[in-house]
């Protein structure tokens, strides 16, 4: 290990490497994905249903499904939302 990262945060670590931003992206994209698969799982909805609740592909939702796959429209993310019947909330916070 660096000496020089010793006592630091890992987001000062990743910021230091320009690597915070994409696994931001990452960590940001599981949690939604996360979310979404529970709430599906709790009104025991397909993913063929949620399709269809879209008013989308099987593909499109297996795109949103997919962690690795970053390229997530708001547009997207808000059709998964009301499909779900909730809805949601984005917060900018500072960096720690």
């Amino acid at each position: 290990m660096n000496a020089e990262h010793i006592g630091t945060s890992l987001d000062s670590f990743l910021a230091e490497e320009d690597l915070l931003e994409v696994a931001t992206v990452i960590a940001v994209k599981r949690t939604i994905v996360w979310q979404i698969k529970k709430e599906m799982e709790l009104q025991s909805i397909t993913k063929t249903n949620m399709a269809k609740r879209m008013k989308t592909s099987l593909a499109a939702v297996d795109r949103l499904l997919d962690e690795p796959n970053t390229h997530l429209t708001l547009a997207m993310l808000v059709k998964a939302t009301v499909a779900l019947n909730k809805t949601i909330r984005v917060e900018l916070t500072d960096l720690l």
